[in-house]
């Protein structure tokens, strides 16, 4: 296949005809993504092997916790434009195809499970008989689009009148849907002009006509997603280190923060120290990235990486030695309250929730735990049934011993020292989250430990 024009930034055009795509893949990434290219007015069916999620999406419900998908699934629904079938043969006929099915980190190591891609792609190729754009959405390993093209170069019976391209995604969670339908910028990873004017026509009627495009080729845009997020873990890890230090100096890391948000240079998103990074992407992107460096010869350089690693499960392991020490008075048998289960706010996602493994630790070295979250309770109770549940923050607090805020939720920020504090058997409180006032909290007796800040673990 001949390579692109060189990259370039420009931005997509307004109108555009509706397409028929299959979007194959339906967990986070690809119900949001179906949902919201049928609300642009595509005609679109979700494939995938979940039968169980295949009917709560087809019954206009999301099967995670996402703002306003719920409303877009039935809007679609309704409409006759979105459907969701457990049948490959559903997609055969479609004109733009959207790979979104996961890539776990692999079981015996850390690179990525590349499993659910292949099948997916040899299953679709073998029912492409007619010319169509497939397009990677996965994160993917650099180099895995090039060999996904020759199988559906050799299987397809359109041969080569099935194109591929990769248009990787750069959604958070809690704020999918706003991210797809007002992305910041589209990334276009293709080989020839006909497949990058067919995404500008399907993305114009999606995304306002100021979104950024930019067109490279593919190895880049499979780069992309990884990239953003190799960034964003180092610069967690890196406000972790400085937060640790604040601690052992007796400096506050909150004006810490403040000094550096000033600085144009490094600005104010994403300097907020604590319990470090979950999920489904940062961690396994982080290693699956570091993996195929390695496979590509650039060993020495990615240590630094490993160490970015390292320095964000090293925060789980100091605040369960932090609590362990505030809890050794009684022995380490205390209750513990534990406020937040998500990884992050506005998500009910539990996968490597640094929240949850403090809380499974904690209760492994004899404490009792009792956890609340406002959406994650379920998907906690399902991976750590060993835990208790409670249905709201004071259950959880009443006769607490010590009280954990291990995720950030505005309902927690918004809590009333004054009213928790009849209810705890012991006033202390360790914010990881840097979440809580503590002139507030220590104004209503509470023992307040902050992480990043100088009475940590006084």
């Amino acid at each position: 296949m001949s390579r692109p024009a060189p990259s370039s930034t420009s931005r997509p055009q307004a109108g555009g005809r509706s397409f028929r795509v299959s979007v194959i893949g339906t967990g986070y990434l690809g119900a949001v993504h179906a949902a919201c290219l049928a609300a642009a007015g595509h005609r679109v069916v979700g494939i995938d092997t979940d039968a169980s999620r295949v009917s709560a999406l087809a019954g206009g419900r999301a099967p995670f916790h996402e703002p306003g998908l719920d409303d877009l699934l039935r809007t679609g629904i309704d409409s006759g434009r979105l459907s969701f079938s457990t049948d490959v043969d559903r997609a055969a006929d479609r004109d733009v195809h959207f790979l979104c099915v996961g890539t776990p980190q692999e079981p015996a190591g850390d690179g990525a499970d590349l499993s659910y891609v292949w099948s997916a792609v040899r299953s679709l190729a073998r029912r492409l008989s007619r010319p169509c754009l497939v397009v990677g959405k996965s994160t993917v390993p650099v180099g895995t689009a090039a060999r996904l093209a020759d199988v559906l170069g050799a299987t397809a019976p359109a041969a080569n009148g099935v194109r591929l391209a990769w248009n990787p995604e750069f959604l958070r969670e809690g704020h999918a849907v706003e991210d797809t339908l007002c992305p910041d910028r589209l990334v276009f990873g293709v080989t020839d002009e006909a497949s990058n004017l067919e995404l500008r026509e399907l993305y114009a009627s999606v995304v306002p006509r100021s979104t950024p495009v930019v067109r490279t080729d593919l190895a880049t845009a499979e780069l992309a997603k990884v990239a953003a997020n190799v960034m964003l873990a180092a610069r967690l890890s890196v406000m972790n280190v400085l937060a640790e230090v604040c601690e052992v100096a007796k400096a506050d890391v909150g004006d810490l923060i403040t000094v550096l948000a000033h600085d144009d240079r490094i600005g104010r998103d994403f300097l907020t120290p604590g319990l470090g990074f979950g999920g489904g992407c940062l961690p396994k992107d982080l290693r699956a990235f570091s993996a195929r460096a390695a496979e590509l010869g650039v060993v020495e350089p990615t240590r630094l990486l490993a160490e970015v690693d390292a320095v964000n499960l090293h925060q789980r392991s100091r605040l369960v030695d932090l609590a362990a020490r505030l809890l050794a008075r009684r022995e380490g048998r205390g209750t513990v309250a534990v406020l937040g289960t998500a990884f992050k706010p506005g998500s009910d996602d539990v996968r490597d929730s640094p929240a949850v493994d403090v809380a499974s630790r904690l209760q492994a070295l004899g404490a009792r735990v009792r956890y609340y979250d406002p959406k994650a309770g379920e998907s906690t109770a399902r991976v750590s049934p060993e835990l208790e549940r409670a249905d709201d923050a004071e259950l959880a607090c009443r006769g607490a011993d010590l009280t954990l805020v291990l995720t950030e939720w505005e309902e927690f920020r918004a809590l009333d020292p004054v009213a928790l504090a009849e209810v705890v058997a012991c006033r202390e409180v360790v914010d990881a989250r840097l979440a809580l006032d503590p002139d507030k909290w220590r104004a209503a007796g509470w023992a307040f430990h902050g992480l990043g800040r100088g009475s940590a673990g006084a």
